[in-house]
This record gives structure tokens, C-alpha cells and sequence, in this order.
């Protein structure tokens, strides 16, 4: 059996975390030795539908008509999607509404976490919803040293001086003004936002912010994944500080590169980020900066380690796997062939 992974909308979506997914899945199917197509619909016998697009809805009805299997991927919800673009909040029950008859479509919806699961599942939805990781390459994202002078030269920071990374957006609900405001309590220390959203979508007050940047923010602009992989790898603290998330492919991201991540504490970390365990977790911007503080001296211990773990339990290896069996779950794949206990050649 060939699956397609469907690209319409990639154009749009591709410096986004969906198209980071839809790229993640590409590598899952090879890893995980399932055959994946690029013929439309002609010989595949399953498709993947990533975004909420009109024209992925029409894929995803073609495909239901000709019999092929709609995976839907649930990467949105309506709590997401607020404090992201102008007049996001408005639109977010409509959204919700939108996104419920889309992931309907599907004869299986796979979200990122638990808790995307328990938010789609409280829409109403009637195709069973699976949590399934995005999943992080850490083959790709590991710890390399050596890439710290690179990131220090490329960004012209002095030596000495300590670094706080973020990657998103440059939206209010990635955490955007509070990330600025942190850095207006931090003069010394040099602060970078990687990232870049179209300024015509992007509201007055989140613009405004932007301009008025302290002299210690330096916006670094969408950038490939060499250039982000040596962010996380030279810089000295990873701050994510998003209001609401699916999963955070960033933050799998930059625990495989082993930098000392804060993130805020919100439920969607619930269950697999543990404050103090794997990463440091903040509630407010004061907290932010005690907790980025301690890390940048030397006062908090270094968790590095058990963050790398947690990558490595979501790698695409591990996720490949783990889609092979809700494949089979769901008559996608044929399930596995019990193996043959050898037979006793003795005789009595």
C-alpha cells in the first residue's frame, strides 16, 4: 500500500510548523518502510490531508470517492488559532466550526498531543482522533559544540556576551511582546527571535512592538534549518514563550540540540515536559527571567540531558513506527503476521 502526502497549500504553509510536520511525515513513511507516492491519488491507497484549506477539502472528498483512506492531521485548533493574525479572535468559534467539518473528512484525525486530542475530541468529532508526535530528526537536530563559534560569528555576538534564542511567528500568541519585555529586563544579555510572518497579517499593536525593540533584540527573519539547527546549538537559552500550542516542533527541536530550554507552563507540555525534570517551565515574564537567569549563571542544574531523551523518544524512527501501527489499526496496512514459534524436531 502507497500513501500520498498531499502538498496543496504547501506554498503558504511551508515556513510553518505544518510544513515542518508534512516534511516529518515524508521521512516517517521512508523510515518506517511504507511506500509513499507522488502520483495523485492514481496509486495510492491512502492520502494525507495537512491543512484546513479549501483545496485540501476537495482532495479529501475526491479521495473518499474513489475509496482511498483520508489521514487528517489535526494540526490546528480554535485555541490556537486566536492572538495569531488580525482579526483571528473574531473568527475563532467560525474557525472552530471550519476546522470540525474538515477534520470530519477524515476517516482517522492524528494530532500531535493528548491534549490536542482532548480539544478536537471535545468538538464533536466522529473519526476516532489518535495523538501521534510530529516527531523531531535527531539525527539532523543533536548537540555539536563546534557550532557555537559559527552562530556567534554569523550574528556579530562579542565574547561573553550570552544569548537567548526564541523561534516562531512574530505573533502575539508565540509570545512575541512578552519575549521583548524580557529582554528590556535583561539589557545585557543579546536576545534573537527567529522567525518571520507576513506584516500585512500581523495587528497594529504586535507591529508597533516590533519597532519599538530594545537595541538587544536582533530579528532574525525566517532561516533555513542549518542556520536554526546552529541557533540552538551556540546559543544559551532556548525561551519559548507561546500561550497555546498542538505540540511545538521548536521545542523538540532545540532539546535535541541539547540547549537549556524554558518554556511557558501551559497544558499542552502536561505529561511529558516536567518543570525541573527535562526543561524549566514560567508562568509570568518575572519568572521567565529568574528562570533564563539562573541558567545563563550557573544556578540552576543543568537538565540538557533528560531534554535529549525526550527527543529522542519522539524521533522519526520512533514516529514511524508509531504510525505504522495506527495504520494498521485502522485496515490502512495489514496487521502484523504472528511470528511462527519453531516447531520441536525432537522425538519422543
Amino acid at each position: 500500500m502507497r500513501v500520498f502526502i498531499y502538498n496543496g497549500g504547501l506554498r503558504l504553509v511551508g515556513k510553518s510548523g505544518v510544513g515542518q510536520a508534512i516534511f516529518h511525515q515524508r521521512e516517517m513513511l521512508r523510515r518506517a518502510r511504507i511506500e509513499t507516492t507522488h502520483h495523485w491519488l492514481q496509486k495510492a491507497g491512502a492520502v494525507h490531508i495537512n491543512t484546513v484549506l479549501p483545496d485540501s477539502v476537495l482532495a479529501a472528498l475526491a479521495a473518499r470517492l474513489m475509496g482511498r483512506k483520508v489521514i487528517y492531521y489535526g494540526h490546528s485548533t480554535m485555541e490556537d488559532f486566536r492572538s495569531s493574525f488580525r482579526g483571528s479572535d473574531k473568527l475563532a468559534p467560525l474557525f472552530r466550526r471550519w476546522i470540525t467539518f474538515c477534520y470530519g473528512l477524515g476517516d482517522v484525525v492524528l494530532t500531535p498531543t493528548e491534549y490536542s486530542r482532548r480539544l478536537l475530541e471535545s468538538y464533536g468529532l466522529k473519526p476516532p482522533v489518535y495523538s501521534i508526535s510530529n516527531g523531531v530528526d535527531t539525527d539532523f537536530f543533536a548537540p555539536d559544540p563546534a557550532r557555537r563559534e559559527d552562530f556567534r560569528r554569523r550574528w556579530n555576538i562579542p565574547e561573553g556576551q550570552r544569548t537567548v534564542i526564541s523561534v516562531g511567528h512574530t505573533i502575539a500568541r508565540k509570545g512575541l511582546p512578552e519575549f521583548l519585555e524580557l529582554a528590556v529586563r535583561m539589557p545585557d544579555v543579546r536576545f534573537l527571535w527567529f522567525g518571520w510572518t507576513d506584516p500585512c497579517l500581523i495587528p497594529q499593536e504586535v507591529r508597533q512592538a516590533m519597532e519599538q525593540a530594545p537595541e538587544n533584540v536582533t530579528f532574525a527573519g525566517f532561516v533555513d534549518r542549518e542556520t536554526l539547527r546552529e541557533a540552538y546549538c551556540g546559543a544559551d537559552v532556548f525561551a519559548f514563550m507561546s500561550h497555546e500550542e498542538t505540540e511545538g516542533i521548536v521545542v523538540l527541536e532545540a532539546l535535541a540540540c541539547g540547549i537549556p530550554t524554558v518554556v511557558r507552563d501551559i497544558p499542552v507540555y502536561a505529561g511529558w515536559l516536567r518543570d525541573g525534570k527535562n526543561v524549566y517551565k514560567a508562568d509570568s515574564t518575572e519568572a521567565f527571567r529568574q528562570r533564563v537567569t539562573g541558567l545563563l549563571d550557573g544556578a540552576l542544574p543543568d537538565l540538557t540531558e533528560a531534554g535529549r531523551r525526550v527527543a529522542e523518544e519522539r524521533s522519526m524512527a520512533a514516529m514511524g513506527e508509531q504510525l505504522r501501527e495506527i495504520y494498521r489499526r485502522m485496515d490502512i496496512l495489514p496487521a502484523a503476521r504472528p511470528a511462527h514459534p519453531q516447531r520441536n524436531q525432537a522425538r519422543a
